[in-house]
């Protein structure tokens, strides 16, 4: 089983969100985060800003996994965005992003955190998948697609 099978559930994942930078995805992502993760809209902000800032987490490809740690958090949470129009996200590669996975894990998260961030990199290294991502139908389709990736998934 994935480890992002418990991490993401349909009602965090937003699909042809409207973003014209990085800060307005952190903000849009904080929206879909603080109902059920007993956290503030600020307390998410915050994290993500905080670890961007110790260098872009743009990966390339139009891919991007913004994390942080969060005070107060039980355990890891994620969201994925599927922006309308590419941001500027200062990736290795240069070019804009329009597919975003948020994770955030406790402020002690364990190895765990690394293993998720792992599986996440190599999924989206998957030209394949990161095409029936981006013509995902709806929030379901997306989220199945996600939970559903097996790490044995061939790479392109």
């Amino acid at each position: 089983m994935s480890l992002l099978s418990s991490l993401l559930t349909v009602s965090h994942v937003a699909l042809d969100v409207e973003a014209g930078d990085k800060k307005t995805v952190f903000e849009r992502a904080a929206r879909l985060l603080e109902s059920d993760s007993g956290l503030t809209r600020q307390q998410i902000i915050d994290s993500l800003n905080t670890r961007e800032r110790m260098g872009s987490t743009g990966l390339g490809q139009g891919i991007a996994i913004p994390h942080g740690r969060v005070k107060g958090l039980r355990e890891a949470l994620g969201a994925f965005l599927r922006l309308r129009s590419p941001v500027a996200f200062d990736a290795p590669d240069e070019r804009p992003v329009n597919l975003v996975f948020i994770l955030l894990v406790p402020e002690r998260a364990t190895d765990v955190h690394l293993e998720i961030l792992s599986e996440l990199a190599q999924m989206f290294s998957d030209r394949s998948f990161r095409a029936q991502l981006a013509a995902a139908p709806d929030n379901l389709a997306a989220q199945r697609l996600i939970v559903n990736w097996q790490a044995h998934a061939p790479n392109s």
